[in-house]
């Protein structure tokens, strides 16, 4: 497989929005016309995340998701409020192609298991919020958009969520998250080590070589990214550009 560039959206319906850390959001526009807009600019795939929730304990993104799908034509993942089998067969059904679960797998991981021998691996991302231990003592997952501790180590984690089944991870660096300053390359580097599956690194992206080092030291499958997409920093197109100007390959399209 390709390295990917994927496009996240965090959504607070109906905006989308843009926080720092996973906190503090900010308006950004209406999140159908950005993914339409990265689509036709060549984007790989797109995430939508609902950022309230866990907070509603609910997705509210079914419209949003049914939209897309009618517009947009490359892989869609949704996350947020995804508790059960039925809950993840509904987004499916809305146009999802893959579904993003954090919370619920965290507080009943045989919801993994579940959903797998429902739908199959390729449709589940194990979605993981790290955060760095005091004293670079490793990384512990978080929920609640980075607020909620778990107690649980970030690499034992994903171990146990990829032997369950889980047919991708999208790790998100909450310390790196939305600060423009490169993404945390110990992180994706340590966790590419055990990782049997693919690896979507998020939260840093600023400058192109950030982009370069998560493939090439951080040893990653695909990136996500938000804040130099939404305020268009980069087209989708000088991205890819960049990487192949590193000798790093990308779809063509």
């Amino acid at each position: 497989m390709l390295p990917r560039i994927i496009a996240r959206l965090d959504v607070k319906a109906p905006y989308l929005v843009k926080p720092v850390n996973l906190e503090g959001v900010r308006k950004v526009g209406i999140p159908g016309d950005f993914a339409r807009d990265y689509y036709e600019q060549g984007i790989d795939e797109i995430i939508y995340m609902d950022v309230v929730a866990s907070l509603y304990e609910y997705n509210s993104l079914t419209d949003l998701v049914r939209e897309t799908a009618r517009n947009v034509f490359v892989p869609l993942t949704v996350g947020g409020g995804l508790r059960s089998v039925k809950d993840v067969e509904f987004m499916l059904q809305s146009g999802a192609d893959k579904v993003a679960v954090n919370t619920a797998a965290i507080r009943n991981p045989d919801l993994i298991n579940q959903v797998v021998n429902a739908f199959g691996s390729q449709c589940l991302v194990l979605s993981i919020e790290a955060k760095r231990r005091p004293g670079g003592r490793g990384w512990e997952a978080y929920v609640d958009c980075g607020r909620q501790k778990t107690g649980y180590d970030v690499l034992e984690w994903i171990s146990e969520g990829v032997d369950r089944g889980a047919g991708e991870i999208l790790l998100t660096s909450v310390d790196h998250e939305g600060l423009c300053r490169g993404f945390d390359i110990e992180l994706g580097r340590k966790t590419s080590e055990i990782c049997s599956v693919p690896l979507i690194l998020s939260g840093g992206m600023g400058e192109g070589p950030h982009m370069v080092d998560a493939f090439t030291k951080g040893k990653v499958d695909a990136i996500a990214m938000a804040h130099v997409l939404h305020y268009k920093k980069f087209t989708v197109g000088e991205l890819r550009e960049i990487l192949e100007d590193h000798g790093i390959p990308t779809r063509r399209v």
